[in-house]
């Protein structure tokens, strides 16, 4: 059974600069304590709602990455933000590190939407992979992002913030990858189109898995694996996980689904998983079980996995919409869904949104 929650904004810090509404854009989802973090693929900002007593989440709060981070691209550009995740004092936020085809517009000539479709671009904010300080504040419940905070838990430690490094148009992560046996040929094909596309991100610890919505291998799914560390000036590097290699990888038959976003409870992984391309198709999630337990790469087949049920999504007159893109755990037994593109069914006054309430643990 699925339950309506609904999701608050402030009309005065919820539009993009194009005057998109953070409502039509949600890409991901992370609840710490009584406050849903969510964030818009079209903005360089994370949103912060509160739980209320009536059960909504509102008191909406928008924190600019730039008070925080160094973004390598212009500040109105969009990071494309795909995942986030929280550990050890540090909220975690990745970018989708792909490259974008431009949209044709149906007023232009056909000779000019045909030039358009060609048109790739490369943004420098996509390839933001980054933790931020944030620290529960005991009086009002409420958790802040800081720059540099001195860790409450631990005496002497410093939170600061930090971000994985590259050249000016990717990250050290893409730039490995262009030498990877699986990954290395879709890096310079854009993301709707099968190419390299970052659409998850869960914190386990020191590691972070990352959750590829494309390319997807011959109807496997792929899930990369991380542990940043921080050296003597601040800067993150990429940890060597064996072999001489920076990173680990993960195969899930998933039927042909990418990944869209992904949450660790207890020792278990739980997959939002949906179309790579462009179209409308079934979203499911799954559980992956086990998944932290194991410190090596793995591969599991389609029956090695939960299917433990499907998310709405559009189709017939709302083709296109209502796309399942954010993944949260609400609780001990619940996960929160949001969607980007939300159909007006979902739709609450002028700055509101309903997300779903999904049990998943019985």
């Amino acid at each position: 059974m699925t339950t309506k929650i609904t999701l608050e904004f402030d009309h005065k810090i919820s539009l993009t600069p194009d005057g998109k509404h953070v409502r039509d854009g949600l890409s991901t989802a992370l609840r710490t304590g009584d406050n849903l973090w969510l964030s818009c693929d079209e903005r360089t900002a994370v949103e912060r709602l509160t739980l209320t007593a009536k059960g909504t989440f509102a008191q909406h709060a928008s924190f600019r990455l730039s008070d925080y981070l160094d973004l390598p691209g212009q500040e109105q550009s969009e990071v494309d933000i795909e995942g986030m995740g929280a550990a050890n004092g540090y909220m975690w936020i990745m970018g989708s590190h792909s490259l974008k085809r431009k949209k044709p517009k149906r007023h232009a000539s056909i000779q000019k939407q045909i030039k358009q479709l060609a048109d790739i671009k490369n943004d420098a904010n996509r390839y933001l992979l980054a933790r931020i300080p944030m620290i529960q504040d005991k009086e009002s419940g409420q958790f802040t992002l800081y720059k540099e905070v001195e860790d409450p838990e631990q005496e002497g430690r410093l939170l600061r913030a930090a971000q994985l490094h590259g050249d000016k148009t990717s990250s050290i992560l893409s730039e490995i990858l262009l030498k990877d046996e699986h990954l290395a040929p879709f890096m310079t094909i854009p993301g709707k189109d099968n190419g390299f596309d970052v659409e998850g991100l869960a914190v386990f610890g020191n590691r972070l898995f990352i959750g590829l919505r494309g390319p997807v291998l011959r109807g496997w799914a792929v899930v990369l694996e991380v542990e940043p560390e921080e050296d003597k000036k601040g800067k993150l590097h990429l940890k060597e996980l064996g072999n001489g290699r920076l990173y680990r990888k993960h195969f899930l038959n998933l039927r042909g689904k990418g990944i869209r976003e992904l949450r660790v409870f207890g020792d278990d992984m739980y997959l939002l998983a949906g179309p790579t391309m462009d179209l409308d198709g079934v979203i499911a999630i799954y559980r992956w079980p086990n998944a932290v337990k194991q410190e090596k790469e793995q591969l599991l087949h389609n029956n090695e996995l939960e299917r433990i049920g499907e998310v709405p999504h559009g189709t017939g007159e709302n083709t296109g919409k209502d796309k399942g893109e954010g993944l949260a755990f609400f609780d001990e037994k619940h996960v929160l869904v949001v969607f980007d593109s939300p159909v007006e069914e979902r739709k609450v006054g002028k700055d509101a949104v309903q997300a779903d309430l999904i049990r998943v643990i019985s």
